[in-house]
């Protein structure tokens, strides 16, 4: 979780000074502007990047530090009551859903891939994980008895971990089948 934290509010600070650039000047080159469908400025010109009346970059300003929080303090064994893990739980769920919609629309309507974002979109991936690998190890989520054994041992099986690379495979699958040779060009 701290990792990945860590480098999605690097993107986020790159995509926030990268919003304010766009903000002053429309037309500016940004430095991951790399073709036509690796484009941050195509991406960040799009009304879906600022869907909330500012650029979602923000949120992962104000988001991540939260996350590192959690991270540092597990890492110094911490251990979070369950009502605070399920609520972390159920908020970056929502992250990860808004996250996804954001790669639903860069990738389908936009029509053009940001970089930055990219790294949002699996870091996010990457800490949704982890934290719902804590929680049903630990029991933190209000499930019923059985889903919840079930769900534990599926986590000390590494099918989580299995899950994830799949999850992650399929990701590049798609922007591959999407844009093939594109993305090359």
């Amino acid at each position: 979780m701290l990792v990945a934290s860590v480098a999605s509010l690097v993107a986020s600070f790159v995509l926030s000074v990268d919003a304010i650039l766009l903000a002053e000047d429309p037309g500016a080159d940004l430095g991951c502007n790399l073709n036509a469908v690796l484009s941050c400025g195509t991406v960040g010109s799009a009304w879906q990047s600022s869907v909330l009346g500012f650029p979602n970059a923000f949120l992962g300003l104000v988001a991540e530090p939260v996350v590192i929080t959690i991270a540092v303090a597990s890492l110094g064994g911490v251990r979070f009551p369950a009502w605070f893990m399920t609520g972390a739980q159920v908020v970056y769920t929502i992250g990860l859903g808004f996250a996804y919609w954001l790669f639903h629309q860069a990738m389908f309507e936009i029509g053009a891939l940001c970089p930055w974002c990219l790294l949002v979109t699996v870091a996010t991936t990457l800490v949704f994980f982890e934290l719902t690998h804590v929680n049903l190890r630990d029991g933190n989520l209000p499930l019923p008895r059985r889903v919840q054994a079930a769900a534990a041992a599926a986590v000390r099986a590494h099918l989580d971990l299995l899950l994830l690379v799949v999850w992650l495979l399929v990701l590049v699958l798609a922007i591959v089948l999407q844009y093939g040779e594109a993305l090359l060009a």
